[in-house]
């Protein structure tokens, strides 16, 4: 579809979002052909890491409403892995947000690892006002970045945050000039795909499978998950840190 646009640059790959007439809000076909972009990005083996960015300066302002009110049953995307855009995938992916990432763009923004802003992003539950319920995982989300009590001053007021409160209460990583915006995301994303990429997964799926479970279980499966890194990575990462590579915490020359 044209409203949805894949790059490709070496191991990154950058999804962006195409619907300026509608801020970039999301229709049943537009996220599905989203969803098209995330496996295509997942099956692919020399992709490592995604950024997902809005064009025309909104990351996403959430359900193409107008799509609703014309009778639509709407169907929730990031939720449950039964959702339109399924299950995280299994690499990470970055979230480059200027604009309105609000409503289900604010489910989308939290869909991802991490997420970076310029100084003209709002996020917000607007769809407080509408009577439209958070059926993307913010309510799941949005509490264990931020914690309980902000994330329910953000959904019972549906107000807007902007970039500068979201950084400080550690909804977003950084904020950066809009004219850096995405090349920035891009650039971190490329420094993340330079790591051994058997143990970076698994501690990401490790990290992600956690939640829930009881200590003893998490720690079992961290283990299990670590395994074949352990085979595979760990002891030529070993003996590139005992030949002097990475002294003193520099990841640039490992």
């Amino acid at each position: 579809m044209n409203d949805i646009h894949i790059d490709k640059d070496g191991p990154v790959t950058t999804i962006s979002i195409d619907r300026a007439h509608a801020k970039n809000a999301l229709d049943g076909a537009t996220v599905r052909a989203l969803r098209a972009a995330f496996n295509t990005f997942d099956a692919d083996e020399s992709a490592a890491v995604a950024v997902l960015y809005g064009m025309h300066g909104s990351f996403c302002a959430g359900a193409d409403l107008k799509e609703m009110a014309d009778g639509a049953n709407y169907e929730p995307w990031a939720g449950s892995g039964e959702g339109m855009l399924g299950a995280p995938m299994n690499k990470p992916m970055i979230g480059a947000v200027s604009g309105h990432a609000v409503a289900g763009g604010l489910g989308l923004a939290l869909y991802c690892d991490i997420r970076i802003a310029d100084p003209s992003a709002i996020f917000g539950v607007f769809c407080r006002r509408f009577g439209v319920p958070m059926s993307d995982g913010t309510t799941v989300r949005l509490p264990r970045l931020i914690g309980e009590a902000r994330a329910l001053d953000m959904m019972l007021t549906g107000r807007a945050v902007d970039a500068h409160e979201a950084a400080a209460i550690g909804l977003v990583r950084e904020v950066v000039a809009s004219a850096d915006l995405l090349a920035h995301a891009q650039a971190l994303a490329l420094q993340i795909s330079q790591f051994p990429p058997l143990a970076m997964r698994s501690d990401r799926r490790s990290l992600l499978e956690s939640r829930g479970l009881e200590l003893d279980a998490a720690l079992h499966n961290e283990a299990y998950l670590a395994a074949d890194a352990k085979r595979v990575e760990a002891a030529a990462g070993a003996a590139r840190f005992s030949a002097g590579k990475g002294r003193h915490g520099r990841v640039e020359d490992t």
